[in-house]
């Protein structure tokens, strides 16, 4: 193992619980306003995942006031605090990209109990 990838396991968190495509996650971010730090929630469903070490990431998608809103978080990043799974879905796709022009009933997925 080289250098790169030893400084690459050292930045990984180990404390991650298993992110699927699908699921509905909280996110939790810090956010710096001024000399102030607080932490934003971002919860929607993780519509796609690109691994690879430390820059793995994942892109959540939500609707607020009516509007599709999605964000890439970096999942080893210092900034995100914590990921939390809200709920698990039954999915037979690696990206769930087609979400993004479906709106109210035709959006939902089939929950795991």
């Amino acid at each position: 193992m080289g250098y790169v990838e030893e400084f690459e396991k050292a930045q990984m968190k180990a404390d991650l619980p298993v992110i699927r495509i699908g699921d509905k996650v909280k996110v939790s971010t810090k956010i710096v306003e001024g000399n102030r730090q607080r932490l934003q929630i971002f919860e929607g469903t993780v519509i796609g995942r690109h691994k690879g070490n430390n820059r793995e990431t994942i892109t959540v998608r939500k609707v607020s006031y009516g509007i599709g809103v999605e964000r890439v978080f970096p999942v080893h990043s210092p900034n995100v605090d914590k990921i939390e799974v809200v709920t698990h879905t039954k999915i037979r796709r690696a990206k769930l990209y087609y979400l993004r022009e479906r709106k109210g009933k035709a959006a939902r997925l089939k929950e795991v109990s």
